[in-house]
């Protein structure tokens, strides 16, 4: 049996994305582990977590985790910019994440507005 937001494409694609983020990680040097590493992941789990503790709420709560869960969309920009000049991953990871978090981002909106906003 399944909680219902295990069912929403928006949880399902942002557990992707935490599961990438935490996978490229792996491969920043140790000394940021307590720096853009942490930070990285943790702003990218925010994104499932908010999602998952807001359905459990009322419509009025539930679009507040979500704008949450979408603020941590934007943290996760600045975040891959810095590690992409800082040369910890290539253009093609850059993009890639990028592209999937305006996937998200462009989800969570939408769902956003099926609750009435």
């Amino acid at each position: 049996m399944k909680f219902n937001f295990e069912k929403l494409n928006v949880y399902k694609d942002a557990i992707v994305l935490a599961s990438q983020v935490y996978k490229m990680t792996k491969l920043f040097p140790r000394n940021e582990i307590f720096g853009i590493t942490n930070q990285f992941r943790r702003a990218s789990v925010s994104i499932a977590s908010n999602i998952a503790e807001g359905s459990s709420r009322g419509k009025k709560e539930f679009i507040h985790f979500l704008n949450i869960a979408l603020g941590s969309c934007y943290e996760c920009v600045p975040l891959l910019e810095i590690s992409k000049r800082q040369n910890y991953i290539n253009d093609e990871s850059f993009r890639g994440l990028i592209d999937e978090l305006h996937k998200i981002s462009a989800k969570i909106n939408a769902l956003k507005n099926s609750l009435g906003k």
